[in-house]
């Protein structure tokens, strides 16, 4: 059987647009586009989500719930408003930390017994016979004793620990100690005999010179009144800065005359001064 068009509406069909798979998807991703336009438009002219209003409930109900949740903490009248009075244990225990785990419940304390060893113990340890760990607070701890919950503070008795100052570098010559007379050397010396037999050796620290060690015939060291191990440090009352310090000042008292010098001698500056007798 054949379907016999009319043919006055031939003429009808030949004008219409032919339909294909690309039109088809032109017009749904038209449709798509102006459905998500008009969501848009919603959301902007009306901000409430799938679950109501997101905005915070307001009124004398609101304020009272908040009221309620305030008054359940407070850290500086921990005792006030709660369910009653906690009791303090009466066990020779001293609680020095805490660390409180929200997130299992658990967490764990340092404490020491009577013997003042510091032991960790988490919640539900045995610290001792008959007393368990049940739960630990920000400052304090909830402990079972004999059937009872007992509480135990962080131990403040003591004074806050003091921090040390740093020991300053052997180098910071200002904060050393010295004594206030000055040691005069064995023996005189010339100075062509410290030019030949005395030589120094500058000390790095910091990415500075702050010292000289002495070098060269032990004899004549001694008669200088240095020790193994002292460091020059000061030339004339003044922190040395060069290596030539030492031979240019030595250089000033051609005619003869006391070269004073500090060295450091563990702990202290000692001052020493060198008997030059000439050329």
């Amino acid at each position: 059987m054949r379907l016999a068009i009319s043919p006055r509406l031939s003429p009808v069909l030949r004008h219409l647009p032919s339909s294909s798979l690309l039109s088809l998807t032109e017009l749904a991703l038209l449709a798509l586009l102006a459905v998500q336009c008009g969501r848009l438009f919603w959301a902007l002219a009306t901000p409430i989500g799938p679950l109501g209003d997101w905005r915070p409930a307001a009124g004398p109900a609101a304020e009272r719930g908040r009221a309620v949740l305030a008054s359940g903490f407070d850290p500086f009248f921990r005792l006030a408003g709660g369910a009653g009075a906690s009791v303090v244990t009466s066990l020779q225990l001293k609680l020095f930390g805490v660390r409180v785990d929200e997130a299992t419940g658990r967490g764990a304390a340092i404490i020491a017994g009577p013997d003042n060893v510091q032991t960790s113990y988490s919640v539900g340890d045995a610290i001792q016979p008959g007393v368990i760990l049940k739960s630990v607070g920000y400052d304090s701890v909830t402990i079972a004793h004999d059937g009872r919950d007992e509480t135990l503070y962080l131990d403040q008795s003591g004074a806050a620990p003091v921090v040390a100052p740093a020991v300053p570098a052997p180098a910071s010559i200002a904060l050393l100690s010295a004594p206030a007379a000055e040691t005069s050397a064995p023996g005189a010396v010339t100075l062509s005999q410290l030019r030949m037999g005395l030589t120094v050796t500058p000390r790095q620290a910091g990415g500075r010179m702050t010292g000289l060690v002495p070098r060269g015939d032990p004899s004549l060291l001694a008669r200088l009144g240095l020790q193994p191990g002292d460091i020059i440090v000061q030339v004339s009352g003044r922190p040395v800065g060069s290596p030539d310090d030492l031979q240019r000042a030595a250089a000033g008292l051609a005619n003869g005359g006391n070269l004073s010098i500090g060295v450091e001698r563990g702990a202290q500056i000692v001052p020493l001064a060198i008997s030059i007798s000439g050329q």
